[in-house]
């Protein structure tokens, strides 16, 4: 099923069963950890999709595709007919649990797409675990991921910097919320082992934006908009699972 959402300001987005199509109607400069068009790329749209814990290889498709995420993203972006160059995401955490907010001083515009899972919390700093372990841990892997998109043109130092604040804004509301690590339960969490943030800005903006630390209009809304974002999808963890 295919649920439209059209807002009167920013971007369009839509739910195309278990993925996320946010649609930026033209080129932005896209910064990300994701595993489909990861880096400083020019894109068109972004795509969150939840994939299963353990995945069964669709017909008519192969073991190498399958296997290789950015490759699997393309496809899917073509299925569901996303606007080409494409930034992809997975997640095991559905779409039902998908929070979207914003956050606007004047003209200036910030949305937010959050997925949030936290049976894979950990502390940074923790003794890696191997993907076995990992797997007979837990039975589905959960992830963090963030999505920002501004109106406002923002320096590749700005990008940077925007994306560090953003973590620190996530990790900051873990803590108060006192997420412990799924590995070592006196340590409190800060992030999942899967985590990624994406952060896309406007190259036709009209505010051009050099900087964008916590003493920077931006930065003060980057925090706020992310630490709701997650804050309430901690609620909707907790909602489904009884463990927070």
């Amino acid at each position: 099923m295919r649920r439209q959402h059209t807002k009167r300001e920013g971007v369009k987005y839509r739910v195309c069963g278990n993925t996320l199509v946010i649609d930026l109607a033209m080129r932005y400069r896209i910064v990300s950890s994701a595993p489909r068009g990861g880096g400083i790329v020019r894109g068109r749209s972004i795509l969150n999709h939840q994939v299963p814990a353990n995945p069964v290889m669709p017909d008519g498709w192969s073991v190498e595709e399958w296997s290789d995420p950015a490759r699997y993203l393309g496809r899917l972006a073509r299925s569901v007919r996303a606007a080409m160059p494409v930034v992809g995401l997975m997640t095991a955490v559905p779409m039902t649990q998908l929070v979207v907010d914003r956050e606007q001083s004047g003209s200036l515009l910030l949305e937010c797409f959050c997925t949030v899972g936290v049976t894979n919390a950990v502390r940074a700093g923790e003794p890696v675990r191997s993907r076995l372990q990992r797997t007979l841990d837990h039975d589905q892997a959960g992830t963090i991921n963030i999505i920002l998109v501004t109106n406002a043109t923002l320096t590749i130092p700005a990008l940077i910097g925007a994306v560090q604040v953003a973590t620190e804004s996530k990790t900051a509301t873990l803590i108060k919320h006192k997420v412990p690590s799924a590995y070592e339960q006196a340590a409190l969490a800060t992030g999942t082992g899967t985590d990624a943030v994406v952060l896309a800005s406007s190259l036709a903006g009209d505010h051009k934006l050099q900087y964008s630390g916590t003493h920077t209009e931006m930065g003060a809304m980057i925090g706020r908009l992310v630490g709701r974002c997650v804050e309430r999808g901690l609620r909707r963890v907790a909602g489904r699972n009884k463990t927070l």
